[in-house]
């Protein structure tokens, strides 16, 4: 697994995400907000509270993730579908 060692929101409903291995870069949630589980991260404070879970997952809280090898992928252009639905 690639563990992330930094998670932050960014405006534009992005998140950036910093690797162990130097890779780093923006995920747009943009798709996925206000869909299914991640219906709650329409609200701009949720959505701002993004953080490190401790198996190394993107997470807001335990139901709302991403798996961090997924995000990996998209950052570094490896992967072409959202990286929550992955």
């Amino acid at each position: 697994m690639k563990r992330p060692i930094a998670v932050r929101a960014l405006d534009g409903r992005r998140i950036e995400v910093v690797f162990a291995d130097g890779v780093s870069g923006a995920l747009d949630m943009s798709r996925s907000i206000g869909r299914g589980v991640f219906a709650p991260l329409r609200d701009p404070k949720i959505f701002a509270a993004v953080y490190l879970g401790d198996h190394g997952q993107i997470a807001w809280s335990d139901e709302m993730e991403i798996c961090p090898d997924a995000a990996y992928l998209e950052i570094k252009g490896n992967l072409t579908r959202d990286p929550v639905h992955a």
